[in-house]
Parts: C-alpha cells; structure tokens; sequence
C-alpha cells in the first residue's frame, strides 16, 4: 500500500512540475523547421505564425530555413529534436506523401509527432493556354480523351501537389495527360504561357494575375470551395469531377513525447493570432485561407492524407527519380 501511495505522490508531484513548466513555457527561444526554399509559400506561412507568437510571448521564435529532398531533411531533425517545445515543424503536403514517395526515410511521419494544429491551406487554379477549345472542366475532360497521350501538363516536381493534381485528374477523369516535372513553377507557368505545355495547377495567387492579362485561361480551383478571390471560377468538383480536392497545407507539429500541456498552449495561440485582421491578410496574400484545427483533427487529417495519396502513387506507378 506505501508503494502504492508513494508512486501516486511521485506522479502528482511530475503532474505538478509539468503544469508549471507548460505555464511558463517559453522561457527560451523557439525554432520552427521549414523544409522548403526561403521567400515561398511555407517560409511566408511560418514567419506568419512565428511574427505573431514573438508579439504574444516577448520570446523570439525562429524559422529555420532547412530545404532538400522533399522536406525529409527538415522532418528528419525535427523528428531527432528535443520534445521540449522549442523546436516545431511546419509539416506541409510533402509531409503526407513522402512515406508512400520514398521507399525508406529515417523517421515516422506519424509516430514520431505530435500534431499541434492545421493553420492553412492554399488553393491551386488549373490553368490552359488560351489556344486551347475548352472553357470546363467537362470540355477539358472530352478534349483530353480524344487527344489520349498528346497533352501534357506541368508541376513543380515529382511528388508535389501540383503533380499529384494531374495525377488525380487523370485518375478521376480517366485520361491521360502526359506529366512533365520542372524545378519549380515558375518556368513551367512560362511554358504553358508559351504554349510548350497544354496546363497547368499552379498557386491561384501566381497564377490570377497571368488569367486576368488574358494570357492563361482560368479552368477550375483544386479546393471544394470557391476561392473568395477568384469566385467566378468553379471548382473541379463542380465541373464534373465530384470530390476532386488537392489543397497545399500547412500545420505544425513538435517531436512526439512533447508534454500535451504545451501543445494545448501552442494550439490555443496560434489559434488566436491566426484571427487577427493583419495574420489573415498575410495568408490571403499566398493565396491561403486560416485554418484551425484541435491536435486529434490535424492527426487524423494527415493519416487520411496518407491514406489518399498512397492509392493515387500506386495507381499511377510514381516514383522518384
């Protein structure tokens, strides 16, 4: 009975100190991992939510810039980190396909975090040069298969939601638009621009200015709702392709083993900040709407994530190169 007592005094006092280190939490700086170039989409996310817990908690909070194969060099830090709260990662799509992308990495996608929260997501618009005779995604869906293998789409790279766009597309559609990658997409946008490729899925944000100088023609959006920026144009599902839902994210997520208390509290500010008129309009501005999320919902979305891209990488036999 003494051990037994003893055992529950220990873990109320481990309770206790626990509490007190999450309310004091930060007392250091923060770092948050980013796996992708500086001044993109996921760099000006996470100086949003980094900008706004600064103000918040007088404590710096850093983003640490660590490009390369896929995010995996980022994740894989992060992963190896101490669970103490002071380093995150900005998990983003890559997050959820790179376990079924690459046949091994050195560490769990899932296991080896703790989901705070989902805080973004990012339309992308498909786009055709205006040479092209179709104005839907029905029209798009009749030319491609009279034209089976003699269209050609473009993306950012193998294993990008610019290319898994395409993919489901063909899938969904059953077509077959030949896929080209680029290194990024900017020269692929060029490229359509150019008539060299017959579309593309680009960010809505690079890709509006292009449609509305009459250069590119505006297809449909990849979300399942309207982009308020763009509401003339529908989705893909409204076109035809019901369902059809390909969004670039962004969360973060700290090593697993990170007490819940300090999760709890990061979830709660991020949350809070993310509400404000200037963390909004600084989304807006790539094209992503704010998002919130609890820790248990962004979990189970990146395991259906997981879930989804893995039968689209198996039906389409993709692999990297």
């Amino acid at each position: 009975m003494k051990q037994v007592i003893l055992r529950v005094l220990v873990s109320a006092g481990i309770g206790g100190m626990m509490s007190a280190k999450a309310q004091n939490y930060p007392t250091k700086p923060i770092r948050i991992l980013v796996g992708f170039a500086a001044g993109g989409p996921s760099d000006v996310a996470a100086r949003t939510v980094a900008q706004k817990l600064t103000e918040k908690w007088g404590q710096t909070v850093i983003v640490d810039i660590r490009p390369g194969a896929g995010g995996n060099i980022a994740t894989d830090l992060a992963a190896k980190s101490a669970n103490d709260g002071y380093t995150l990662l900005e998990p983003a799509f890559a997050h959820a396909v790179n376990p079924v992308l690459y046949p091994k990495l050195p560490f769990d996608a899932i296991n080896d975090f703790a989901p705070i929260l989902l805080f973004a997501s990012i339309a992308n618009l498909l786009v055709v040069h205006p040479s092209m005779p179709v104005h839907t995604v029905k029209e798009l869906m009749v030319f491609a298969k009279t034209h089976q293998n003699q269209l050609s789409y473009g993306s950012a790279g193998i294993g990008t939601a610019s290319h898994f766009a395409g993919e489901l597309m063909n899938l969904m559609g059953g077509i077959s638009v030949r896929h080209i990658p680029y290194k990024g997409l900017t020269p692929a946008h060029v490229d359509v621009m150019s008539g060299q490729l017959s579309m593309l899925f680009d960010g809505i944000v690079n890709a509006m200015p292009t449609v509305k100088a009459g250069k590119l023609r505006a297809i449909a959006v990849t979300t399942l709702k309207r982009w308020q920026g763009a509401a003339e144009v529908p989705t893909m599902s409204e076109g035809g392709l019901k369902g059809f839902e390909v969004n670039s994210w962004y969360g973060l997520v700290a090593p697993a083993g990170t007490p819940k208390e300090i999760i709890s509290r990061l979830n709660l500010e991020v949350t809070r900040s993310l509400r404000e008129p200037d963390a909004k309009e600084r989304l807006y501005s790539i094209g992503a709407e704010p998002m919130t999320t609890t820790p248990e919902e962004f979990g189970a979305y990146i395991r259906s994530e997981m879930a989804k891209w893995g039968k689209v990488i198996q039906s389409a036999h993709i692999k990297v190169e």
